[in-house]
């Protein structure tokens, strides 16, 4: 076997191999008894439990385990770091005091089997939740179970599909702007309806006279996202739901650009019907990374029949899960949802208040403005005049420098700063996506502008230090076409063949 690659550093950022590579036959950070039971023979266990072959463990020492994940830590960008201008992710701080709250004992022991006798606690926690969840909404009800955005999708478009075929009405089509988010056709594929997409206007919102054109009596619903991806408000809204109401469809808006509108506009009632909540970005739980997350589903009137199961309702007698609702899509999921993603947005929404989240709003769609307005005279901004909570900007003026969108994104590491979402939205070429977020300061936001402005000056003066950025970091730029199509997911000493 090739021998292992020496420890490379700079200065204290260790460059960590995986920690297979660092494993010695014998070597053990566990102290464990000596096995006092006999061992099984070879043949005890039934044929289909057996494996083909002894997992490989690691064979490390405790220091070792500590020093790899410590390290592994240090090269991780996070949060707590710095600025996340990511958008369409709602990349924000999340407080410290729900993290308090899930730790507490009460709530951290409990376990979903308990009779509901020894849950009213819990209980009453989600049953009030769902009841502010809908007042922010303008719902009837909301489902807590799903457990992401796209989760709530696939809920939503569910209970649509049970009040169509409740009503003995088969429709199989699904209108969606090209300015949506990318998992509504996904959603719409898995309930079995037609994606149809509608082309936004030059303004960057969906047109009244759009939808009226391909509406008939197989369009079951249409899917909009409000603000949009590109950080405009669709002020047709309220025509458009009428519009498609009166067709008999329903109206289902992607609640994940709430943090831009919260406390100042309620999408039920403007006729919207189902809308999913991203609590994961705009209710305080830490985002990114895989999860956790949690993507409740507000409804109309029209769809509370057709609920997943169990919904928590409340008596004389206390709070209890019902079970017992015939036209319910059924269970979406283990228990009751992921209910420390739960928690800390009850905790979050009962910090702030109406009033609060009112205040999130507002800044930040002012601090998503204040960026609009000091980048538009370097960068390109397709739409210059007014944004939601994130602007979106492209590489329209780089393009004679040979520089692109990537490229800055690479170069802005250098700078200390997570790059802007890219190439997204898609109907924006070399797009440049940012969202700042209300927890982020005007000091902080000036630090990025000035460092954005420095990196497309560079562009123009000398493009190839764009090309070969990042360079202060512990790995320097990567082949991600590459790494996406050949990944290499197990340790390769050096000079092995990388077929």
């Amino acid at each position: 076997m090739s021998k292992a690659p020496t420890k490379v550093t700079q200065g204290l950022l260790h460059c960590e191999r995986p920690i297979f590579a660092a494993s010695v036959p014998g070597r053990s950070g566990a102290s464990l008894p000596t096995l006092d039971v006999p061992e099984p023979a070879a043949d005890a266990w039934p044929a289909a439990l057996r494996r083909a072959s002894t997992p490989h463990l690691p064979e490390v020492s405790e220091p070792q385990v500590v020093r790899h994940y410590t390290r592994l830590s240090q090269w991780n960008f996070s949060i707590d770091t710095g600025m996340y201008p990511l958008g369409s992710c709602t990349m924000k701080h999340n407080p410290r005091v729900a993290d308090v709250a899930v730790g507490m004992g009460e709530f951290a022991r409990l376990h979903p089997y308990q009779p509901e006798s020894q849950l009213q606690g819990a209980l009453q926690l989600l049953w009030e939740l769902e009841q502010m969840l809908a007042a922010v909404g303008g719902f009837s009800r909301v489902s807590l179970q799903p457990a992401a955005g796209a989760h709530g999708e696939l809920a939503g478009l569910m209970m649509i599909r049970a009040y169509h075929t409740d009503r003995g009405q088969t429709r199989r089509r699904v209108l969606i702007p090209d300015s949506a988010h990318g998992t509504n056709p996904a959603s719409c594929t898995l309930n079995g309806f037609e994606a149809v997409q509608l082309e936004t206007s030059a303004d960057g919102t969906l047109s009244p006279d759009t939808v009226r054109a391909a509406l008939d009596d197989e369009v079951a619903a249409i899917m909009i996202t409000n603000p949009n991806t590109l950080g405009i408000f669709e002020k047709h809204v309220a025509e458009i739901a009428e519009m498609v109401r009166g067709a008999g469809g329903l109206i289902y808006m992607d609640g994940a650009n709430l943090n831009a509108i919260m406390g100042r506009f309620r999408p039920g009632d403007v006729g919207v019907d189902a809308m999913h909540y991203n609590l994961h970005k705009t209710f305080g739980t830490p985002h990114g990374g895989g999860g956790p997350g949690a993507g409740p589903v507000g409804v109309s009137e029209r769809l509370v029949p057709f609920l997943p199961v169990p919904t928590v309702n409340r008596s004389k007698e206390g709070f209890t899960l019902d079970y017992g609702r015939p036209k319910s899509v059924g269970r979406l999921r283990s228990f009751f949802g992921n209910f420390g993603v739960l928690l800390r947005a009850y905790v979050y929404m009962r910090e702030l208040g109406a009033p609060g989240l009112a205040r999130v709003t507002d800044l930040a769609v002012l601090n998503a403005n204040y960026v609009r307005a000091r980048i538009r005279d370097f960068v390109h901004v397709p739409h210059p005049d007014m944004c939601m909570h994130e602007v979106v900007a492209n590489d329209q003026n780089l393009r004679s420098t040979g520089a692109t969108t990537m490229d800055v994104a690479k170069r802005l590491i250098d700078h200390g700063f997570h790059p802007p979402t890219v190439y997204f939205p898609l109907v924006v070429h070399g797009a440049m996506m940012i969202e700042p977020t209300e927890t982020e300061t005007p000091d902080e936001l000036d630090a990025f502008i000035e460092a954005l402005r420095s990196v497309v000056e560079e562009a123009h003066k000398q493009p190839e230090q764009l090309k070969s950025a990042p360079h202060v970091t512990g790995i320097g730029r990567l082949d991600e076409a590459r790494a996406a199509r050949k990944p290499h997911l197990r340790y390769q000493p050096a000079g092995e063949d990388e077929s």
